[in-house]
């Protein structure tokens, strides 16, 4: 069944499995990079969804495989965080065995690029 993509208070919802734009950057200009020269083995966005509690899920936006075989999640969003999804990164990061990160893109107005920091 396909999703589809409805205006939704700040912003426009998308079809569930497909990167916005902020995603598809990061993917083309933070891991693909990283992927071509071994930094990383892989990365897998949006494969993943973990259960945090009863009625709580949490699907980070990208698992990322490092070369020794350690996977990180790596969020990604804009500049601006709701607060329930900050709420849901940290819970996710106080109770799976993964380091987690998250990515900030940043405007141009406050240097470009990302601001990756762990959660």
């Amino acid at each position: 069944m396909a999703w589809p993509i409805k205006a939704r208070g700040r912003g426009v919802r998308r079809t569930p499995g497909e990167m916005n734009g902020t995603e598809q950057a990061y993917a083309d200009g933070v891991l693909e990079p990283l992927k071509r020269t071994g930094e990383i083995v892989a990365y897998w966005f949006e494969q993943f969804t973990f259960k945090l509690a009863d009625d709580l899920r949490y699907t980070p936006d990208f698992v990322v495989m490092l070369p020794n075989g350690i996977l990180e999640v790596h969020e990604v969003k804009g500049e601006f965080i709701r607060e329930d999804a900050k709420i849901k990164l940290k819970m996710a990061a106080q109770v799976m065995p993964f380091l987690f990160k998250l990515c900030v893109k940043r405007s141009k107005k406050n240097g470009g690029g990302w601001k990756i920091d762990p959660v």
